[in-house]
């Protein structure tokens, strides 16, 4: 269990986090999103000890990281991809981690098979890895411990679409074995496919957080016919709000079934009926974190508090 508790981060005058507080449980996936500068990396730090928090708390298991004994058997980190010695073999480095961790030899063979550096990747010489290995790296170093807990920052940077994807079912199987991960990306689709749920952070404050069904729920559903003007008629009648989208299709802002329901009952044939897809996420996203001079606007949807 994460559990972060009015955390707020002063560095001189300037705040960068306020009053933040979220919970991230066992057998979850935790989406934390933000636009840069609004305070996640901070978060992050003052969860894994790196920063110490001005006040409130950032604990794991009800543990502060620096009193959890040899922590990385409880909490794998990835905050820095960057941050390995490149003159070490990618077998070294892990090598070194698990004497420092008391783990076996041959948990470094399962890590490294684990991550894809299994064999001659494991030989080479970390300065001359992609940034999409260092990656697969830092994750294996997060996973040595056998940890109950992960928190990863931006892990999927550098990887292509397949590692992408490999890094999803790695994360969904980790927290479906009961496992707690926080997982901060940029890459808003990838964590709409594998987030439970999402906490939004803008200007150094929460300001929304929820299941990721829940907070997506308002984001209407994508519909299109052969004869867009009718459609358009049938969802006015009955009272149903739309927006315009590519290839002449329509957002529809209500379900599935009352959307087909009024198409039916106008006779018009539908082509195309489906939750607004992958924009879901980037649609919510821009509006909660989008500023003025009075701040971050205020959230469009209704909160869910965990």
């Amino acid at each position: 269990m994460i559990a972060v508790e009015h955390l707020t981060k002063r560095y001189g005058t300037q705040v960068a986090v306020s009053d933040v507080s979220f919970r991230c449980p066992p057998g979850t996936v935790t989406g934390f999103l933000g636009p840069n500068g609004a305070g996640k990396s901070t978060t992050l730090r003052a969860l894994c000890g790196l920063a110490r928090p001005t006040s409130g708390t950032a604990t794991v298991g009800g543990r502060p990281y620096r009193d959890l004994p040899n922590a990385g058997r409880h909490v794998g980190v990835l905050l820095d991809a960057g941050a390995q010695h490149a003159g070490r073999t990618g077998r070294e480095t892990l090598a070194l981690s698990a004497m420092v961790l008391g783990v076996t030899s041959s948990r470094v063979d399962e890590v490294l098979h684990q991550v894809g550096l299994a064999g001659k990747p494991a030989g080479k010489w970390v300065g001359k890895y992609s940034l999409g290995m260092r990656q697969r790296l830092g994750l294996a170093t997060a996973l040595l411990g056998d940890p109950e807990v992960l928190v990863l920052d931006e892990p999927a940077n550098g990887l292509d679409p397949e590692g992408i994807f490999w890094m999803r079912g790695l994360l969904r199987e980790f927290a479906d074995r009961g496992g707690t991960v926080l997982l901060s990306s940029h890459l808003l689709r990838e964590v709409e496919a594998v987030a439970d749920q999402l906490v939004v952070i803008a200007g150094g404050r929460v300001v929304a957080q929820g299941s990721t069904e829940e907070l997506l729920a308002g984001t209407g559903v994508l519909v299109r016919a052969r004869d867009t003007a009718a459609l358009a008629a049938a969802l006015a009648a009955a009272g149903i709000g739309v927006t315009g989208a590519p290839a002449g299709a329509l957002v529809a802002d209500a379900s599935a079934e009352a959307v087909g329901i009024a198409a039916a009952a106008a006779g018009v044939a539908l082509l195309e009926l489906r939750p607004a897809g992958g924009d879901r996420l980037e649609e919510l996203f821009r509006s909660l974190t989008s500023t003025s001079d009075s701040g971050p606007a205020a959230p469009q949807i209704q909160e869910t508090r965990v």
